[in-house]
Order: C-alpha cells, then sequence, then structure tokens
C-alpha cells in the first residue's frame, strides 16, 4: 500500500520520519522505566509516578483510546484479509470453492465482532496465556517473513489478475510480477497517489502517511505489560530499542525488494498480492491472521491494564469505579470488559484505512506527551532520573 502510493523515495523518507519519532519516544520511555518502580499501567503508571497524576492521567486516558482504536484497526484488517481469502465475489454463488462467508458491512461488522470476542476471552482468562503465544506467533511470522523474501527471488515473472470486488464486480485489472527488473524499480521511485480501492478515498502523502504509521505503534506494547513483566526495567529499554532496530530494517528490506518486481498495478489495487507471488501462499495467508490476532490482543490487553491503572488511582472519581474489580488471581476482568465495549464502537468505522488517521493521531499525541514528560524531569532535575 505504500510502496504503491507513495513510491520508494516517498516511502524511506515515511519510514525515516516515523522511526525518528518513535526512536525518540523509545528512549524516553527507557529513561522513565529504568527510573523508579514500575507496575500495570506502563508509561501512564511511569508518569504518573514521576510527574504526578495529572500530568499521567491525560496521557493514560489518550493512551487508553490509541490502544483501543489501535485493536480495532487491527481486528478489521484481520476482517479484511479473512474476506479476502473465503468472501464471496459479486456474482458468483455461495459454496464456490473456499468461497463461502458472504461479504457486506453487516456481515463484516459480524465477523470483527466475533473475532473481537475471541481477543476478549484471551484477555479475560489472563495476559499470562497471550505472553506465552507470543513467541510461538513470533516464530510463525518469522517464518512466513523468510519465506516472502525467498519468494521474491525464487519466483518466476508473472501476471496477477485483480478483482476490483469493492468497486465493480466485473471488473478485472491486471498486475505483474516482473522480478527483479530496473524498469520496474525506476517506475516505482516517484509518488503515483491514486484511489484506495478498499475506502474509494484518493491518497495523499498525509493520509498514507497515517495508515503507515500505525504499523509502527507496537514497539509500545511491552511497556504497557509493565505489571506482567519480572523485570520490567531490565525488559522493557533491551525489547522496545531491538525492536525498533529490527522492524526498521525489515521495512526498508521490503519496500526495496517489492518496487524492485511488483509494477504499481499490482501494489495499489492488491493488498493480499504477497499470496500471488509466495512460494508456499497458505503460509501466508496464516501469518497475516497470526500477526493481526497478536496485535488485536496486545492493544485489547495493553487498553485494560491502562484502565485498571486510572481506575486505581482514582483520577475520575465513580466514573471508572466498575473497572478497580478484579478476578481472584488479580486480572483486571471488568477493565478488559469495559476496553472490549469501548472497541466495539469503533468497529462500526468499518474499514482499516477509514479510522487510520485517527489511530495515528492518538499514537502522535501519546508520544509528544511522553517526550514531554522526559523533558519535564530532565529540566526539573528529578533526584531519580
Amino acid at each position: 500500500f505504500v510502496v504503491g502510493h507513495a513510491g520508494l523515495y516517498q516511502a524511506l523518507a515515511m519510514f525515516a520520519v516515523a522511526y525518528f519519532i518513535i526512536g525518540m519516544t523509545v528512549l524516553s520511555v527507557c529513561a522513565i522505566a529504568t527510573n523508579g518502580a514500575l507496575d500495570a499501567g506502563g508509561a501512564y503508571y511511569m508518569i504518573s509516578r514521576a510527574l504526578g497524576p495529572e500530568f499521567g492521567g491525560s496521557i493514560g486516558i489518550m493512551f487508553f483510546l490509541a490502544n483501543v482504536c489501535g485493536s480495532a484497526l487491527y481486528v478489521l484488517g484481520l476482517v479484511e484479509a479473512v474476506v479476502d481469502s473465503f468472501g464471496i465475489p459479486p456474482g458468483q454463488k455461495a459454496g464456490t470453492g473456499v468461497h463461502v462467508l458472504p461479504q457486506s458491512y453487516w456481515y463484516e461488522l459480524l465477523y470483527g465482532t466475533v473475532l473481537l470476542a475471541l481477543c476478549l476471552l484471551v484477555c479475560l482468562v489472563g495476559a499470562s496465556i497471550y505472553a506465552k503465544a507470543t513467541f510461538l506467533i513470533f516464530l510463525i511470522v518469522a517464518g512466513v517473513l523468510g519465506t516472502i523474501l525467498v519468494s521474491f527471488f525464487a519466483t518466476r515473472p508473472i501476471g496477477v489478475p485483480i478483482h476490483l470486488s469493492q468497486l465493480n464486480g466485473s471488473e478485472t485489472e491486471n498486475g505483474s510480477f516482473t522480478g527483479f527488473s530496473l524498469t520496474t524499480l525506476r517506475d516505482n521511485l516517484g509518488g503515483g497517489y491514486g484511489v484506495d480501492y478498499t475506502t474509494g478515498q484518493m491518497m495523499s502523502f498525509s493520509s498514507v502517511f497515517a495508515v503507515m504509521f500505525n504499523g509502527c505503534t507496537g514497539i509500545m506494547a511491552g511497556s504497557n505489560m509493565s505489571g506482567d513483566l519480572k523485570r520490567p526495567s531490565y525488559s522493557i529499554p533491551r525489547g522496545t530499542i531491538s525492536a525498533v532496530l529490527f522492524t526498521y530494517l525489515v521495512y526498508n528490506l521490503l519496500a526495496f525488494l517489492m518496487c524492485a518486481t511488483c509494477n504499481r498495478t499490482l501494489l495499489q489495487k492488491d493488498y493480499g498480492f504477497l499470496r500471488d507471488i509466495s512460494i508456499f501462499p497458505p503460509l501466508v495467508t496464516v501469518g497475516i491472521y497470526a500477526a493481526t490476532l497478536s496485535a488485536a490482543m496486545s492493544n485489547l490487553i495493553g487498553a485494560s491494564r491502562i484502565l485498571y491503572a486510572l481506575a486505581r488511582d482514582d483520577l475520575f472519581g465513580r466514573a471508572l469505579a466498575l473497572a478497580k474489580k478484579t478476578s481472584a488471581s488479580g486480572n483486571p476482568v471488568m477493565a478488559g470488559i469495559l476496553s472490549w465495549n469501548s472497541l466495539q464502537l469503533v468497529l462500526f468505522s468499518g474499514k482499516l484505512n477509514t479510522i487510520a488517521g485517527i489511530v495515528t493521531t492518538f499514537f502522535l499525541l501519546v508520544y509528544a506527551t511522553v517526550n514531554l514528560a522526559c523533558l519535564a524531569l530532565e529540566w526539573a532535575s528529578a533526584p531519580n532520573f
């Protein structure tokens, strides 16, 4: 999506800007995380204990909303992937091959609700199950990424028919995987903004950046679970910094490989094209499902922990009194249910790219305030900082 609309040069510029913002924020979080006790609530807990509840509360509410919208974003992305694989194309009858799921706004909302219920179930059972599953998910996604990288070199040039079901059921265009070609690379260097086929909206630098930035916000997932980590002040700096470096390299590498091998039609009008060029297509589908479901669970668990920390500090009086209730094992069950309710409302937006700008705005505000908090601690010459 990003390189198809923005071209290679602008895509690399977007990654550089996004990772500069994220890199500074990660360093601020690391500085705060290594200067005091840590408990559930992630960045909110750290900042409220360092600078007081007023500063921390404002960040906490924004961070809660950012995680709620972010989780909805990943659920909607998963729904798009499921419908792409199993949805009934316009003009076809149900039961044709694996295409058995009806496609419409309300049906896709139903699929999102079912997937969200699964995320809630994991959140209610406890973050420990999710934490144990994350390493398996990491191995799956890393394996998928490995096969994709090999596929760019191993797959021969092919034409890929693209059915534009969102615009017109009978319309088909032909994208092409050219293999490594200097001509293809030159054609993809500059920007060529077009219409996003999932929403029908014309794209621009800012709207593409808004979608791209959401792929970089997962680095705060570890700090959100600060209350579940054995040694948060040790794990958070190492985990987040290594995550930033690793994902930055992967994104840049993928951007170059796509621009050198795929024509712009394929990049702009088929977001699932990696399945078509993969040496083992089903594995790509599994990777997409694993990555999006994992991210959705991560954000939902993060949102519930932040809401629980806000409620426990009595910053909003009786408004969040219900969120204090926990299970016998200390799991914030009611905070999870309240987060799920908020998330369900966001799902009504319908498409991933529709809420991408809102999610990006929330995360940018959170990151700005985290950096401001770190600056305030530095200027105040806090004795523990």
